[in-house]
C-alpha cells in the first residue's frame, strides 16, 4: 500500500466510514403494504392518466422533519404518487410515508455512521411484490456494497415496476464498475413493460447507459442536484414524459439534504 493510499484509509476510517454489509437477497426488509388512510378517489389508480414521481437522497436520513416539510410544502413535489428515496433507515422511512400516506417498503444496504443506510420507494397505492437487488462490486477501502430496492405497484390495472437507486461514488468505484451496477438494474427491469428508476446516480454521463437500454431521460438537462452535478435522475420505460416543462429540481432543501429532490411526470397509456 503507498503512503498517499495509508493516509486516504487513515482519513476515511477516522471518518467512520466503514461499514458492514447486508449481503442476503432477502433482507433485512421492512415494508406497510397498505396506505394508512383510505386513498381519495381523485387519485384512484383506475382514473389517473399521468404520475408525478420524486426522486430523494435525504443525507443519512439526519433531518426527517425538514424532509417531510420540505415533501409537503413544495409544489412542485406535493401529492407526488411514487416517492423513491436513498440513505434512509427504517424509522425515517417509516416517518415520511406516513406522513406522505403512502406504502413504502424499505430494504437497508449497509449499516454506515452507526446507523442503516439503504433505499426505498413509497407509493400511493398498494405494493403487490418487492425485491432487494445486490449491485456488484465493493467500494475501494471501506468495502461497502451498494443494492437497488425494487416495488411494483398496480395503476389502471396495468403492473409499474419502480426502482429507488444510489450507485456507488466516483472515489469508491470506476465508472465501468458503476455501468455494471446499472446493468444489473436493468437486466431485473427487463421483464416488466412499464418501469420507473429513481435514484443518486452520483454521475450524469451514466444516463446514457439506460438510454442505450431504451429508457427515456426527462431529467437529463436538469439544473445541479449537488454542488458537485447533476446526479440524481428519473428514467422511464412504456411511459412518457408529462410534457416539456414536465420534470425539475426543487432549489431549497431547508436544511433536509446535502442533494436537492427531483420531480418528474410522466403518462399513463390506457388499454
Amino acid at each position: 500500500m503507498t503512503m498517499n493510499r495509508r493516509v486516504v484509509l487513515a482519513a476515511l476510517l477516522a471518518l467512520g466510514c466503514h461499514g458492514f454489509n447486508y449481503t442476503s437477497p432477502s433482507g433485512p426488509r421492512y415494508a406497510f403494504s397498505e396506505p394508512p388512510a383510505p386513498v381519495p378517489p381523485a387519485v384512484s389508480p383506475d382514473a389517473v392518466d399521468s404520475i408525478r414521481v420524486v426522486t430523494f437522497n435525504v443525507k443519512y436520513a439526519r433531518h426527517i422533519d425538514q424532509a417531510i416539510t420540505l415533501l409537503r410544502s413544495t409544489a412542485a413535489l406535493q401529492n407526488a404518487d411514487i416517492v423513491t428515496l436513498q440513505e434512509m433507515d427504517e424509522a425515517g422511512t417509516r416517518r415520511i410515508a406516513e406522513a406522505l400516506t403512502m406504502s413504502y417498503v424499505y430494504y437497508p444496504a449497509s449499516v454506515e455512521h452507526g446507523r442503516d443506510f439503504g433505499n426505498a420507494v413509497l407509493s400511493r397505492w398498494p405494493i403487490v411484490a418487492d425485491e432487494k437487488i445486490v449491485l456488484p462490486h465493493h467500494a475501494r477501502f471501506v468495502g461497502t456494497q451498494r443494492i437497488a430496492t425494487a416495488a411494483t405497484i398496480t395503476v389502471r390495472g396495468l403492473p409499474l415496476r419502480v426502482y429507488s437507486v444510489h450507485l456507488a461514488t466516483r472515489m469508491e468505484i470506476g465508472p465501468g464498475s458503476r455501468r455494471d451496477q446499472v446493468r444489473a438494474v436493468l437486466a431485473n427491469a427487463a421483464a416488466y413493460p412499464r418501469v420507473v428508476i429513481g435514484g443518486d446516480m452520483n454521475s450524469r454521463g451514466i444516463g446514457r447507459t439506460f438510454r442505450a437500454a431504451g429508457f427515456l431521460w426527462p431529467t437529463e438537462r436538469n439544473p445541479r442536484t449537488h454542488f458537485l452535478g447533476n446526479w440524481d435522475h428519473i428514467f422511464l420505460k412504456g411511459l412518457a414524459p408529462g410534457d416539456s416543462l414536465g420534470t425539475g429540481v426543487a432549489r431549497d432543501t431547508i436544511g433536509a439534504s446535502d442533494h436537492r429532490p427531483v420531480w418528474a411526470l410522466a403518462l399513463i397509456a390506457a388499454h
